[in-house]
């Protein structure tokens, strides 16, 4: 032990890491010291703190990224201990060695073991000497083009270029001839200095369809290093994770053990203390390729946690705090299958183009069995371009790998929000592509799968029934008992089929309905789409499940102003829904013509006093490009004028009083 196990704890990072930290060193007994930016001043891991520090404006640069602001913050409240999370500052040799200059305790590897690998190129070097496979390629320092084009040769084609001083897919250029390579180099070397201020490059032979494997280690200060199995990370885009499993599947045991025993070689190679993560390219025949190593705690980790019954960040403190390791490598045990997927605010049909906008509602699936939510928002936050746009991560676990992938999938269909668009309707396609299934993965599985990810869940008439349903359901549980509750299609006089307006996106479409019971309708969408039938009956936490072409798919919904977020299976959308008999049944019921929707006013035919007849048009609205009258229900007098034309006026809102004549 040291002299004194950490008593307060400033955690240098922001959202679910942030919160994930908090929660276990609080269980600890630890005082927990958020830094916070601006952007981030009402977060939820801010008041999860027992104290918090605001550090400078939204720009990481200007706040997260500021070494001596965040030392500062140490030294104001007595943290004994940082722990940085991961990115931002996780691996940056500066933090570590000014803490261990003020004395405060760095929850990572020493800044030597940072340092080691921080450059791709010598770190690749260092670990050749510890005896771990490396992909063929040219690790050196002579940065000329005759160099490359030399190592080339040897190395042949396809081959990679990358950044050594960086990842996440920055300085990365595949390269198929020796015609492309001047070209390459000149783009990678722009790139790369751009992003890391370096432009050293390295190359090495691109393997065509490999997978993303890496181990878990684990090192204390007494010289002992475990390693905690290992995990799939294969699924990616733009050579960032999505997915990650744990143990990868379909690994030999023998070759398992080889890559676990190199993972450690890694660490031992640069005094290596803490959580860290060998990351290797594997292909099939059981070849494994050293290609990075992560030196702090990984985003999928949670995996690894729920295989082996362990708290990581627990035993970062405690290896902080001296203690060993108390395990043999044998006796540690992997117990069932874990998925990770990672929830982010980006539109995959848009390349996954991150998004921002408010949560205007949020429902986390967290009472489900085998099922752990790491997230950093609330419902009523603001998504903003300043950070990574990752919300949280849907963890599950079961017996073997199908049950986890199962409930995986379950689990993405009950996390609700709108206000921003998610890739949990992507993730879920992933999961349930026939290859993933099988565990047939590679670092090109979406790409390979292309097309078949991009077919939706439901069929546009299909969304427009949902989204009718939906409405529905929300009017009738807002509505006052009575015989206009009633869910039949009893009326006097008149169609048995109503009529409403829908906008799904940009689309615009009109909906024949018929109730034919209180859980069964009739729907007919505009065009020569063939009618469709759907049942239904109440589920959990409100939502219903339905019975649609033959499937049985869960609708939620959450409503916001005029618009009806919808949540059926693992897809999401916004809808609009307009009923112009609304505004029919409300003149007839009382004496004020209100608007049935959210709209413009484009015309007032009416002045206040003016006598009107019975269907003469009062007020004339557009909404969803689309022309609705209110009309004078009966002969009578127009009292009051509340609206005029170019007014925007909501659902609900009253625009006429009228009175109509005694006898009318």
């Amino acid at each position: 032990m040291t002299e004194h196990a950490i008593r307060t704890l400033l955690v240098a990072n922001r959202g679910e890491i942030a919160l994930r930290v908090m929660r276990t060193a609080q269980s600890m007994g630890i005082r927990c010291i958020a830094v916070y930016s601006e952007a981030d001043r009402t977060a939820p891991f801010v008041r999860q703190a027992d104290a918090a520090v605001a550090i400078g404006p939204a720009a990481a640069a200007e706040s997260y990224l500021k070494v001596d602001r965040i030392l500062a913050a140490a030294r104001e409240h007595g943290a004994d201990a940082i722990h940085p999370g991961y990115g931002f500052l996780s691996e940056n040799t500066a933090l570590a060695e000014q803490c261990q200059a003020e004395g405060i305790r760095f929850i990572g590897p020493p800044a030597s073991a940072i340092a080691a690998m921080g450059s791709k190129s010598a770190a690749k070097a260092l670990i050749a000497e510890a005896g771990v496979p490396l992909v063929p390629g040219y690790h050196g320092d002579d940065q000329s083009l005759a160099r490359f084009r030399d190592e080339a040769e040897n190395t042949g084609f396809p081959m990679l270029i990358k950044a050594s001083a960086g990842g996440g897919g920055k300085g990365m250029r595949v390269v198929r001839g020796m015609d492309e390579l001047e070209e390459a180099i000149a783009a990678a070397q722009r790139e790369a200095s751009a992003s890391f201020g370096d432009d050293h490059l390295l190359m090495e032979r691109y393997l065509e369809n490999p997978r993303h494997v890496e181990v878990q280690v684990m090192f204390d200060s007494h010289g002992k290093g475990l390693y905690l199995f290992d995990r799939d990370c294969s699924v990616q885009r733009r050579h960032q994770k999505i997915i990650e499993e744990a143990p990868a599947p379909g690994i030999p045991e023998a070759i398992r053990k080889s890559m676990g025993e190199a993972a450690v070689r890694c660490g031992e190679a640069i005094g290596y203390i803490g959580a860290g993560t060998v990351e290797f390219l594997y292909e099939p025949g059981g070849y494994f390729y050293f290609m990075e190593m992560n030196t702090r705690l990984q985003v999928e980790h949670p995996v690894t946690e729920l295989i082996t019954g362990l708290d990581l960040v627990e035993w970062q403190i405690r290896i902080a705090n001296g203690e060993a390791l108390p395990w043999a490598q044998d006796r540690l045990a992997c117990r069932g299958h874990a998925m990770e997927a990672r929830v982010y605010a980006e539109d995959p049909d848009n390349d996954f183009l991150p998004v921002t906008g408010r949560l205007h509602h949020l429902r986390e699936p967290m009472d489900l069995p085998h099922v752990r939510i790491d997230s950093g928002v609330a419902e009523g936050q603001d998504i903003t371009p300043w950070y990574d746009p990752m919300l949280a991560k849907v963890i599950t676990w079961g017996e073997d790998r199908d049950t986890a992938r199962q409930r995986l999938i379950d689990a993405l269909a009950r996390y609700e929000v709108m206000g921003v668009t998610l890739n949990t309707d992507f993730v879920a396609r992933v999961l349930r592509e026939p290859d993933f299934a099988n565990g047939e993965l590679t670092t090109h599985f979406i790409e390979t799968h292309a097309e078949a990810l991009r077919t939706p869940e439901f069929a546009p008439e299909e969304q427009q029934a949902l989204s009718w349903l939906a409405w529905q359901q929300a009017a009738r549980s807002e509505g006052v008992p009575g015989p206009w509750s009633m869910q039949d299609s009893f009326r006097l006089g008149g169609p048995r089929q109503q009529r409403c307006e829908l906008r799904i996106g940009d689309q615009d479409s009109t909906l024949g309905y018929e109730m034919i019971n209180a859980r069964r309708a009739r729907l007919q969408a505009d065009g020569d789409s063939p009618a469709l039938t759907l049942s239904w009956q109440p589920a959990d936490h409100g939502a219903l499940t339905v019975q649609l072409n033959g499937r049985r798919v869960r609708l939620a919904w959450a409503s916001h102003g005029e618009k009806l977020g919808l949540f059926a299976g693992n897809t999401s959308w916004t809808a609009l829904v307009n009923h112009p008999e609304e505004q029919v049944q409300d003149a007839d019921s009382d004496a004020h013509l209100t608007a049935p929707m959210h709209g413009r006013v484009i015309a007032v035919n009416c002045a206040e006093g003016d006598t009107v007849e019975p269907g003469k048009s009062l007020v004339v609205m557009e909404a969803m490009k689309m022309e609705h009258s209110l009309k004078a229900p009966a002969k009578g007098r127009v009292v009051a004028l509340h609206c005029a034309e170019g007014d925007s006026v909501g659902a609900g809102q009253v625009l006429v009083d009228f009175e109509a004549e005694e006898d009318a």
